[in-house]
């Protein structure tokens, strides 16, 4: 489903200063896997996700998605397959629309239609349809404006704001990190449910270790723009977070005297 091969990307502070943020990464996740990935700041997990989305270019090496070459698709053309949730609840949706239009929004957008004719009787029954196994009570909340929600609330709605044109891929750019852990395990578990309900191959960066042994099929390390470690899900299953921190210090070593 997601390809990446040998793919560099490379930001350039300077005339002698330049950081690979990806350096020669391959990846292969297959249809609805859930890869969860971690590393240190500046490891380059958010730069996976954004050359992925297609908002930043590959320098080298090439994107497959659903087995297309989109190495050279701007991101817009992307949307259709590729859809993400940020950190912040407030960059995935717009304060002064209620929660039905957000969702109005989101599904014109990809449908390439216009938002004036978006909110008819049978989508407003869909869209409380799609938000009820949420459990956060916003299909009783259609009319409410998105700024009056809460954070979990929020979150929620932009996670369903992201799958409502039922994409491929789903990236989660630590979409809990700015939540309390109650609310963040609400949020998680609406996750799972649009993951499974959509069957989509997702991959999530979280600095939560708890989070990246409990979620998901497959944990990718990364440091210094490479995956260091790449673990399936029986192993993951037997890891404590004292276990994983080790084996990210003896993978970091083993690529220093590389």
């Amino acid at each position: 489903m997601i390809r990446l091969a040998e793919a560099e990307k490379r930001f350039h502070r300077g005339t002698a200063d330049e950081r690979a943020a990806l350096d020669g990464v391959s990846l292969d996740l297959a249809t609805g896997e859930f890869a969860v990935v971690i590393g240190s700041n500046g490891a380059g997990k958010s730069t996976l996700l954004n050359v992925i989305a297609g908002s930043e270019p590959l320098d080298a090496g090439t994107i497959e998605i659903d087995g297309t070459d989109v190495t050279r698709w701007p991101q817009h053309r992307r949307a259709r397959l590729v859809a993400r949730v940020m950190q912040d609840p407030r960059l995935g949706t717009l304060p002064a629309l209620t929660v039905e239009e957000n969702l109005a929004l989101a599904d014109m957008r990809a449908a390439g239609a216009s938002f004036a004719s978006a909110l008819t009787r049978s989508r407003r029954a869909r869209y409380a349809e799609a938000l009820a196994p949420f459990g956060l009570g916003l299909e009783a909340r259609l009319g409410a404006r998105a700024a009056a929600l809460s954070g979990g609330q929020r979150q929620v709605l932009a996670l369903a704001m992201a799958v409502i044109a039922a994409p491929r891929v789903l990236l989660l750019d630590e979409h809990c990190a700015a939540l309390d852990p109650k609310t963040a395990e609400l949020v998680m578990a609406a996750t799972l449910h649009a993951i499974a309900a959509g069957g989509l191959t997702t991959l999530m960066v979280t600095h939560n270790m708890q989070h990246a042994i409990r979620y998901g099929d497959r944990l990718l390390m990364m440091d210094g723009g490479r995956v260091l470690l790449d673990v399936a899900r029986e192993e993951k299953a037997r890891l404590t977070v004292d276990a994983l921190v080790e084996r990210f210090h003896l993978a970091d070593d083993k690529m220093l005297l590389a």
